[in-house]
């Protein structure tokens, strides 16, 4: 809890995150170093500082060359800090490598790449998303990742939480440590460029049963079918050159003819999620429907289409080329996702 009153504080605390979002341009690769490297003393290390102002002042009110040297010494062993906890951040490369789709209320994942060219391997370092505590869930809290020991190529994942629908901006990485000894606290911020989309939660429906309470005589009645080997379809009359493997020999025996036989195995019937359709009241409730139908039907392997409004609905034939499965939902989630 801040000492000081908000209306103080917040204009502060702006001008300061416009600063720091100057001196570091939005990228998806960022290379820490003099520019966007900061250091000061830890909330341990406000207490050294104080312990060397209370040693030189003993000293010299005291004349006591053995304070004195004491407060000499506790000052070089902070120099030294500074240095090598500066040198020990600056120099790291981080790259962004996917960030995921996820629905509201859920994690966004983000994967990194860190690259450390020095000698000398770099540990304790903690990273983190600067996000507002509204957005994260209490049974989760937003502690930073802690790597102990980054060498070469690492890769890691970082959690954003959510709470709204759409186009999320990512917030500043936050990389800081405070070895080795605890005394200087050295940080740096990354703005990456890239976005996330955030679906609706998926809500269920009463009247969901139109589209997942399919019954077989629906589907062989206004299913689609590719031919196969499991199901009979119909009978044709015999074609010379045919296989006589598929050959209706019963007929033959009969005296009716020679007919062939053909299979052909179901996909399904093709069901269309319309926006119109949805029973919700408001906005952003249909389209949580629409997301629980995509998912339903993504995982049964119903080839179905979605139509929005003021937007041309995606048929069977494109996105996934099939309309159908978790790669199909995926992209009508997608979609979702971007709805105005």
């Amino acid at each position: 809890m801040s000492l000081l009153p908000r209306a103080l504080t917040s204009p502060i605390k702006t001008a300061s995150t416009r600063w720091f979002a100057k001196r570091a341009p939005r990228s998806d690769n960022a290379t820490l170093n003099l520019r966007n490297v900061y250091i000061f003393f830890s909330r341990e290390g406000m207490l050294f500082a104080v312990l060397l102002l209370i040693t030189f002042i003993a000293g010299i009110n005291y004349g006591n060359n053995l304070v004195l040297g004491l407060c000499f010494y506790l000052i070089s062993v902070w120099l030294i800090s500074f240095h090598v906890t500066f040198a020990h951040i600056s120099g790291l490369q981080i790259r962004l490598l996917d960030v995921t789709t996820a629905e509201v209320g859920e994690p966004v994942w983000v994967t990194l790449q860190l690259r450390s060219e020095s000698r000398q391997p770099r540990r304790q370092l903690a990273f983190e998303f600067e996000q507002k505590r509204a957005a994260t869930k209490a049974s989760q809290p937003a502690e930073p990742l802690l790597i102990a020991r980054v060498d070469g190529e690492q890769i890691i994942r970082l959690p954003i939480y959510t709470d709204t629908r759409g186009q999320l901006e990512l917030p500043r990485l936050v990389i800081k440590t405070t070895y080795p000894l605890g005394i200087m606290r050295a940080w740096s911020y990354v703005y990456f460029a890239r976005h996330a989309w955030v679906y609706p939660k998926p809500q269920a429906f009463d009247w969901q049963a139109k589209y997942l309470a399919l019954s077989q005589d629906d589907v062989q009645a206004g299913g689609q079918y590719v031919q196969g080997q499991d199901d009979f379809d119909r009978l044709d009359t015999y074609i010379a050159g045919e296989s006589l493997a598929r050959v209706s020999w019963g007929h033959v025996a009969r005296g009716q003819g020679m007919f062939t036989k053909h299979f052909a195995d179901p996909v399904g019937a093709e069901q269309t999620l319309d926006y119109a359709d949805m029973p919700a009241a408001n906005h952003e409730q249909k389209l949580a429907q629409l997301a629980y139908g995509a998912l339903t039907l993504g995982q049964l392997g119903v080839p179905f289409e979605m139509q929005l409004p003021n937007e041309i609905s995606i048929d069977v034939n494109q996105q996934t080329g099939t309309g159908a499965g978790n790669a199909f939902a995926q992209a009508c989630l997608l979609r979702l996702a971007k709805a105005p």
